[in-house]
């Protein structure tokens, strides 16, 4: 059985993320909390905080990285949706065992010195679902 702790961020791909930053910070009030360039994932990510999560702006690094298809394959809106949890390796191996297909076999590395797992969105009716573990 998995845990869920909370809903650690909605992640959103947007086509110009400086203006998306602009965008949100005259729309709704807020100010990005964090911006992180992830490499090995080929994003920057920009965070709002709301609440106990976040709202997660991801911008591309190239087309050929997986938020860049996701953009040309669908254009900008919700990518993902992620949920905290206390031990992601366990999750995993829950998912495993109850036929879930899974993105991520094993935790990697995540930005805000995290842990994270994404599991395929035709396990998670059409959504695809990432898993946090702060360290």
């Amino acid at each position: 059985m998995i845990e869920l702790t909370d809903i650690d961020h909605v992640g959103i791909a947007v086509s110009d993320l400086d203006e998306a930053i602009a965008t949100y910070e005259r729309l709704l009030g807020v100010a990005p909390t964090h911006r992180e360039r992830v490499e090995d994932q080929g994003v920057e990510e920009v965070l709002f905080a709301v609440g106990s999560s976040s709202i997660q702006l991801l911008g591309a690094l190239g087309p050929e990285t997986p938020v860049g298809r996701s953009l040309e394959k669908r254009g900008p809106g919700v990518h993902h949706v992620a949920y905290r949890v206390d031990d992601v390796a366990a999750a995993l191996e829950h998912l495993r065992t109850e036929g879930a297909r899974l993105v991520d076999d094993s935790p990697r590395s995540g930005s805000r010195n995290t842990l994270i797992a994404f599991v395929h969105p035709v396990a998670m009716e059409g959504v695809l679902v990432e898993l946090v573990q702060e360290r």
